[in-house]
């Protein structure tokens, strides 16, 4: 790979930027330096110095953010603000979009990544990866709801659900429950609920596969996957 690429798309300027510091003699390679913008490299085995640090290349990015309600989950957008403008610039230029999509007022658990065939097989209807939510809804939820989740609910366009299951944490006026579904249809949840007569108010991801979204990450933030979930999601994708 192209020294000038390299340095680029793990954050370290523009192409403009990054030849400047190779001609000022910030960078070398193994010892030597390298003022040659075409100068190739190999990222695995040759030791590239920017200054006095180490440079690592890595291709992809794998993210874990709580996203915030009000944000979409896009790559970009005109008029709204997108789950890619909430990243510092060092993750912006890896270029990571959301793997699926949770809805403008939705919270929780979204990954983002550029792994394209990771996020391909995590979002494959065949490969049927769980997704967990909590969600508080307006009106009573039974036993009799949690059994046609079970069976699978027709929604309003006709199209009937795959079984879905629907566990009780508190019911009354206002009831707290957590779902577990194998698809993403659109508004699924909300309009799973509406199919059965209620209405969700609140709806929070808090798992996708073995995923479980961090408690320590504030709406809007996010961290890095640490290689052991990274592995974990792979299984998951390629189950």
């Amino acid at each position: 790979m192209r020294i000038d690429k390299l340095l680029a798309n793990i954050g370290h300027g523009s192409r403009k930027e990054v030849k400047q510091l190779l001609k000022a003699g910030a960078v070398t390679v193994n010892g030597e330096v390298i003022k040659d913008a075409k100068q190739h490299v190999d990222p695995t085995n040759d030791h590239i110095m920017l200054y006095e640090e180490e440079v690592f290349y890595r291709e992809f990015i794998y993210l874990m953010m709580n996203k915030p309600p009000g944000v979409i989950s896009a790559t970009e957008d005109t008029r709204e603000e997108t789950v890619v403008d909430l990243l510092e610039a060092e993750h912006a230029v890896f270029n990571p979009f959301p793997v699926g999509r949770l809805d403008k007022d939705t919270e929780g658990l979204l990954l983002l990544t550029n792994d394209g065939v990771l996020a391909h097989q995590l979002l494959s209807p065949k490969k049927h990866v769980p997704k967990t939510y909590f969600a508080v809804i307006d009106g009573e939820v039974t036993d009799a709801d949690r059994e046609a989740f079970r069976k699978g609910v027709t929604l309003d366009d006709g199209y009937v659900t795959k079984p879905g299951e629907l566990t009780i944490l508190k019911s009354g006026l206002r009831s707290d429950i957590e779902l577990t579904i194998t698809e993403g249809k659109f508004h699924q949840v909300k309009r799973m609920f509406e199919a059965v007569g209620k209405r969700v108010v609140y709806l929070q991801r808090i798992s996708m596969g073995p995923l479980q979204l961090d408690e320590e990450l504030d709406l809007g933030e996010y961290r890095e996957l640490t290689e052991e979930e990274v592995a974990l999601l792979k299984g998951a994708g390629k189950e």
